[in-house]
């Protein structure tokens, strides 16, 4: 690789990360302006079972729940891209400041996408979740967890890879990368499809354009990932990917949290 390429690369990661930071203090501003954003608030529940009594030594046990605390939703879409404008800082530093990006690069690897899409990724997913009906606190910390850890194979996919050629490659983190990030999608599924019919079919246009929009991100990421490991024409170069990974995460962020946060001022 060469230095022009790393250099061409910084500036790239400057340009993508004002325009997530701009997107994202925008989204704070609105939060506070708009008071029926600002007053948008995600209540969460623990669920846990209660024993209700029928009758001396008699009765059975039920679901109850309580809620947990609330959180600022334009806050935590503003966070989802506020995080890729810091990762985007961190690795656009000055080489004499932070060289790892680039040693890493030249290894073919970046640590800073991986940790951060494990974070904003997560905290998106979590976020469609509850748009979608999943309430329940544990129900969004597992599905936070396990989309993070899909991330991080990522991570192990690339630093098992390094430096090999493509016959020698070793698909293992990918496949169980792609099966963790299956679960939180079928917990959202499992909410969609349990709605009654009259339900389903008023279901507003902005919920349907964010499943298609996440899918066509969920699954163009893996596929920049396969073109790299399989040396596919402009792939062969590392570079070309990690800037194809720059692209994707900019475009699919900056639609998804404008929709998700269309969708918090619906009635």
């Amino acid at each position: 690789m060469e230095k022009t390429s790393l250099k061409s690369l910084r500036k790239f990661n400057i340009i993508m990360g004002a325009f997530h930071l701009v997107q994202g203090i925008l989204m704070i501003i609105l939060g506070l302006v708009l008071s029926d954003l600002g007053d948008f608030k995600m209540q969460l529940y623990q669920h846990y079972l209660t024993f209700v009594e029928t009758g001396p030594g008699q009765g059975y046990l039920a679901f109850a729940r309580t809620e947990a605390f609330t959180l600022p939703f334009f806050v935590l879409v503003a966070m989802f891209l506020l995080i890729s404008a810091i990762a985007h800082a961190l690795i656009s530093l000055p080489e004499k400041f932070n060289t790892i990006y680039n040693k890493d690069l030249e290894k073919g690897i970046n640590r800073f996408r991986w940790f951060e899409y494990a974070l904003s990724s997560s905290i998106m997913i979590v976020l469609i979740a509850y748009l979608f009906g999943v309430w329940d606190i544990a129900s969004l910390i597992l599905i936070f967890l396990v989309n993070a850890s899909m991330n991080l194979f990522g991570l192990v996919m690339e630093q098992l890879n390094s430096g090999k050629e493509k016959e020698d490659v070793n698909w293992g983190p990918f496949i169980w990368g792609s099966i963790a990030g299956l679960a939180p999608w079928i917990a959202i599924i499992l909410y969609m499809t349990g709605a009654s019919p009259e339900a389903t079919a008023e279901t507003p246009w902005f919920v349907w354009a964010i499943v298609i929009t996440y899918f066509i991100a969920f699954n163009s990421f893996p596929v920049n990932m396969i073109f790299q490991y399989l040396k596919k024409g402009k792939w062969k170069n590392y570079l070309y990917g990690e800037r194809g990974y720059i692209i994707l995460s900019l475009v699919a962020k900056s639609v998804l949290a404008w929709l998700v946060l269309v969708g918090a001022l619906q009635p």
